[in-house]
């Protein structure tokens, strides 16, 4: 599947205009926890490898750009298939073979999500914790099954924020904003090579 998501950030008005009518499908809170190289071999590729829970996924990019309105990436969930892309062999475990070819945590964190569905789409509300501190960010998404499907699914998330009042501004996802505020180089990098566009 192809996901195509919008993030924003959410008033108590947004939240309680996007869970209106509504179905609340579930709030759990998970951690995150974010790899690269120490010269940010992924990231720098808008790869986002992270272990939810024990479990990998690795997002990229159907396209860098950094003008496209909505995010577009192919989620890879398959260990077999995620360690053939990043080239790590199989041994004693999937933590510690990344940690062996070099990939190390840069970013963990707690998320509070509440997950709302609202016709075709699925809206996140995050209150994510970092430690030493916190930031709230709203999704709204569609998934598709094809790329021929991905203009439309953008279109159709930016006109279900305009009917619900939401503002169409640029928002770093929790990854990025947790960048910015510790990890300066890394986010400079990551707006250097174009993954990240500066606000």
């Amino acid at each position: 599947m192809i996901e195509i998501e919008q993030k924003f950030i959410l008033s108590d008005g947004d939240k309680d205009r996007l869970a209106r009518d509504a179905q609340l499908v579930n709030k759990r809170a998970f951690v995150d926890i974010y790899y690269d190289t120490a010269d940010y071999l992924l990231t720098a590729k808008d790869f986002w490898l992270r272990d939810r829970a024990g479990s990998f996924e690795l997002k990229m990019p159907i396209k860098i750009d950094l003008n496209r309105l909505t995010n577009q990436y192919h989620e890879v969930e398959d260990e077999a298939e995620i360690r053939k892309i990043l080239g790590v062999e199989k041994g004693e475990n999937f933590t510690s073979d990344l940690e062996k070819n070099g990939y190390h945590p840069f970013c963990r964190c707690t998320t509070t999500r509440t997950k709302y569905k609202k016709g075709d789409f699925i809206i996140d509300m995050d209150e994510v914790d970092y430690g030493d501190f916190k930031y709230n960010i709203g999704e709204i998404e569609l998934l598709v099954s094809n790329k021929n499907e991905m203009k439309l699914a953008s279109e159709k998330i930016l006109s279900f924020a305009q009917e619900n009042g939401l503002a169409i501004l640029p928002v770093r996802g929790k990854v990025i904003e947790y960048l910015k505020q510790k990890k300066p180089e890394h986010y400079q990098t990551l707006v250097r090579v174009g993954v990240v566009k500066d606000f």
